[in-house]
């Protein structure tokens, strides 16, 4: 098929890839423009816009898809438009070009988590599932009628970082099924069900910040959830600590919220209003990412309180 790509992270670079496998004549690739990264704050240009011009493809980034960019795809002429975590409302006018729609790669089962961060939320709330949903996109926010769904099992201590490698080879799988089915003809439609929708809002980092008044196993999803950004912090004595992995202890917490209670090769015990959280991996300003062992070594914490 002849088809126009719309994405930006690095989640949608499998499914770019898998379709340009699958021989799909790929007439151009939609992007976020660059933007500034990293500690020179250089413009960068997006994983999928990086991907693209490795395999030769065509790379258009308009900041907006307004009179000037909807005139290129209606050039490029796409029987359908597969959208992947682009990063831009498609307006109804984007939608109505190409004659097949326009195809969304979504991270969750949906109605499960319509909204910009499905994986984040998924592992915060403690779903027991995730997966992929393949749907035609219409003008509401992750509303279009479903066509293709598969889930995978969310294991109790998944970070975000890992269900993303998980899902985002699936969708790549999923959408090169779903345009396959679409050209015979057999890619029927069903409407999402009316009950089961949430909303996934963006993250923030004002939410990544730890109260350890809550209890520990809320704090430990919160932890997985924000790996890998914007990753869960608390301050030790004046210094902000990020914590990029932790588990729930089912004890009794044996001191008042926040407080160390041990620090040995496993990781921090940290007292929460409700058990203890095992904090595995960490950072301390201008350091690496540590696991325990090596996070702890020289670094007296046993009884220091975060806040």
């Amino acid at each position: 098929m002849n088809l126009v790509f719309a994405g930006t992270p690095d989640f949608a670079v499998p499914a770019l890839d898998a379709l340009h496998r699958a021989g799909h004549h790929i007439a151009g690739v939609f992007t976020q423009p660059d933007r500034p990264a990293g500690r020179g704050r250089k413009l960068q240009a997006s994983p999928v816009a990086l991907r693209a011009g490795a395999l030769g493809l065509a790379v258009y980034k308009p900041p907006k898809l307004q009179a000037e960019a909807q005139a290129l795809l209606r050039a490029l002429a796409p029987e359908v438009m597969v959208v992947v975590a682009y990063g831009l409302l498609l307006p109804q006018a984007v939608l109505d070009i190409p004659p097949l729609g326009c195809i969304n790669i979504h991270a969750s089962l949906l109605p499960r988590w319509r909204g910009a961060a499905p994986i984040a939320r998924a592992v915060e709330a403690g779903d027991s599932e995730s997966g992929i949903t393949i749907m035609r996109m219409d003008a509401g926010l992750d509303t279009g009628p479903m066509l293709l769904r598969q889930g995978i099992p969310l294991t109790p201590e998944m970070t975000a970082a890992q269900l993303h490698e998980a899902l985002a080879p699936l969708g790549g799988r999923l959408v090169v099924e779903a345009l396959a089915r679409l050209q015979r003809g057999e890619l029927p439609e069903q409407p999402q069900p009316a009950q089961g929708m949430s909303y996934a809002k963006k993250l923030s980092k004002e939410e990544a910040r730890l109260d350890w008044l809550r209890p520990a196993e809320e704090l430990a999803r919160r932890v997985r959830a924000f790996n890998p950004a914007p990753v869960a912090w608390s301050e030790l004595e004046g210094e902000r600590i990020r914590l990029w992995n932790a588990r729930a202890l089912h004890v009794a917490a044996s001191a008042a919220p926040g407080t160390v209670v041990a620090a040995d090769a496993r990781g921090l015990r940290i007292a929460c209003g409700e058990g203890e959280m095992l904090a595995t991996e960490l950072q301390r300003p201008g350091g690496k990412l540590l696991d325990a062992a090596l996070a702890l070594r020289g670094w007296a914490v046993l009884g220091r309180t975060f806040s």
